[in-house]
């Protein structure tokens, strides 16, 4: 399989596949394709259809595979943002945001990952269920806005702003940490608490998150009054 990510702020991946190779994605992510690239549906079992639930995902997922020479398959992103690749690796699955996964080579698995710390869940800024990306394959992942990556070592540390952790290696953990100071807690904007990744392993975050977009515009939305209609 062969890919290429162009058209940022609002990406896509365009993937060149040989005969028999196929590509799972979540439904409503394909845009266009070749017309011998064949679509099946697939859920898996229970588990897997309410892994997928919770993680934030699809119920179910299609399946695009090349048939009768080379396909062509392309995947674009939900909001403006980042498409990145990962090969994935038995020894180093991901944790990721919910929601980023975008579409992947048949041997990637999806399957939900729970903070082991109900702290860091219920106010870390990715809730309790995160999504872990695991097995052999490529997988293409979708971002809000930029990202940067750091690679921390064993118990190196970086703190982060609710909503802004968008992936890292299974071997970070994730806490919580409350903002010092009352005045800085209630008026300095930045919340109540923040997200602390310790290492070791790589660390990605995202520059924009969707909710902290949406907040943004508020202010410029247009306000909807009541209308009175007068009678005789």
């Amino acid at each position: 399989m062969k890919y290429n990510i162009t058209g940022e702020p609002m990406p896509v991946v365009i993937c060149h596949l040989e005969e028999g190779e196929s590509m799972i994605t979540e439904s409503g992510s394909m845009v266009w394709m070749s017309p011998n690239m064949q679509m099946e549906t697939v859920g898996g079992g229970l588990g897997k259809v309410l892994g997928r639930l919770f993680s934030g995902e699809r119920l179910f997922q299609n399946v695009y595979t090349a048939r009768g020479g080379e396909g062509l398959i392309a995947f674009a992103n939900s909001f403006p943002g980042s498409i990145r690749m990962v090969e994935v690796t038995p020894d180093k699955p991901l944790i990721c945001q919910k929601t980023a996964f975008l579409a992947g080579t048949q041997g990637v698995e999806l399957s939900v990952f729970f903070q082991k710390k109900l702290g860091a869940g219920l106010f870390g800024g990715e809730g309790f269920i995160m999504q872990k990306v695991s097995g052999t394959g490529t997988v293409f992942l979708e971002f809000d806005g930029s990202t940067v990556e750091y690679d921390l070592g064993a118990g190196q540390q970086i703190i982060v702003d609710t909503g802004n952790l968008a992936m890292m290696d299974e071997t970070c953990s994730v806490d919580i940490q409350t903002v010092k100071g009352v005045k800085n807690m209630f008026l300095g904007g930045e919340g109540i608490f923040n997200t602390v990744v310790t290492g070791p392993g790589r660390v990605t975050l995202q520059t924009m998150p969707l909710y902290a977009f949406a907040q943004n515009l508020i202010p410029y939305l247009p306000t909807q009054s009541a209308s009175v209609k007068i009678g005789d």
